[in-house]
């Protein structure tokens, strides 16, 4: 059997959406589905049973797991870069895949986990994903803290060689419209460009940035799935890797796309950026993915502009969920 912790969310969804795809149903979910609409995402896609977190991890500790366990796909945890609870997100985020982790080694059971591009900080020290220079980083938030503490507890208790951790960048695509302000900003511009006809994005704070030329690694979800579960597929690699397209575009050259996709013509308008996030705000993202591809990694990533099409076109346009 295959756990897929958020399973119910958006990357995990898509993970058991493409695992259907490839003959996989022996599938177990765990999540939290709590008041969200992220119930949605679950009966276009077959498992054989969901757990609560709660639930799951009273078997992890007691060594009470009634099945047999393959793999765990761990992209269960808090995902917003704005939540202030620290507590929570040690418990949540840290200590959460901790037990997973010596579970799954104690066990000999593959462990993907789900790190993030938010844990480069401000990317003033490179996106290269060299496990030994992570104490080098400084993430902007708590969020990316929490995912970087369980990158350097593993490096420095020697177990990152046995697991694998993904540094996800920006992902968009279908199964994302339950995250609210966590949403891509593909999904928002949608959803503006009906309402309004217009996109509306933050102005640049600095010089060397003009007002949408932000720049941002955006990657759609088919390609994260075929990403993720080539370390299934290929349990002997290890280590921790980007996921990303190695391609920084714009915020103008993103909505451009959406604009495009729907056959509308693109009118943007900029607005001042919140106190609160001017100085965690990321201007530059790009992920080196030279370790993936020299891990064996050989498909083609999408064009952003594919991808997005992919996307409004044929899911957002048909208020669709992605389906075995």
């Amino acid at each position: 059997m295959i756990v897929v912790t958020g399973g119910a969310g958006f990357i995990g969804s898509a993970l058991v959406w493409k695992l259907n795809q490839l003959g996989e149903e022996e599938i177990l979910i765990v999540d939290e589905l709590g008041k969200e609409e992220k119930w949605k995402n679950l009966p276009g896609i077959k498992f054989i049973d969901i757990y609560h977190p709660n639930e799951f991890i009273e078997l992890i500790l007691e060594d009470a797991v009634p099945f047999e366990i393959e793999a765990i796909l761990h992209m269960g945890a808090c995902s917003s870069t704005t939540e202030k609870d620290a507590d929570f997100l040690i418990r949540n985020n840290y200590h959460y895949t901790q037990d997973l982790a010596k579970y799954s080694l104690t066990h000999r059971i593959k462990f993907i986990y789900a790190s993030s591009a938010a844990t480069y900080g401000d990317g003033s020290q490179g996106y290269d994903d060299v496990e030994n220079e992570l104490h080098k980083l400084r993430p902007l938030n708590m969020y990316g803290y929490s995912k970087h503490l369980v990158d350097l507890w593993l490096h420095k208790m020697g177990m990152n060689e046995e697991v694998v951790g993904l540094k996800f960048f920006n992902v968009f695509g279908p199964n994302e419209y339950h995250k609210d302000d966590m949403r891509s900003v593909i999904h928002k511009s949608y959803g503006q460009i009906l309402e309004t006809g217009k996109v509306k994005l933050f102005k640049s704070y600095k010089d060397e940035y003009k007002d949408g030329e932000q720049m941002r690694d955006f990657i759609y979800i088919k390609d994260v799935v075929d990403m993720t579960l080539y370390f299934l597929q290929n349990p002997e690699i290890n280590g921790l890797y980007n996921i990303g397209t190695s391609k920084a575009r714009t915020w103008v050259d993103l909505v451009t796309a959406v604009f495009n996709a729907m056959d509308k013509p693109v009118d943007i308008e900029f607005i001042d950026m919140p106190e609160h996030l001017k100085e965690k705000y990321q201007y530059f993202t790009q992920a080196n993915i030279d370790k993936l591809r020299n891990a064996g990694y050989t498909k083609s990533i999408s064009s952003l502009e594919d991808g997005i099409t992919d996307y409004v076109q044929n899911y957002l346009m048909k208020n669709a969920y992605l389906e075995s």
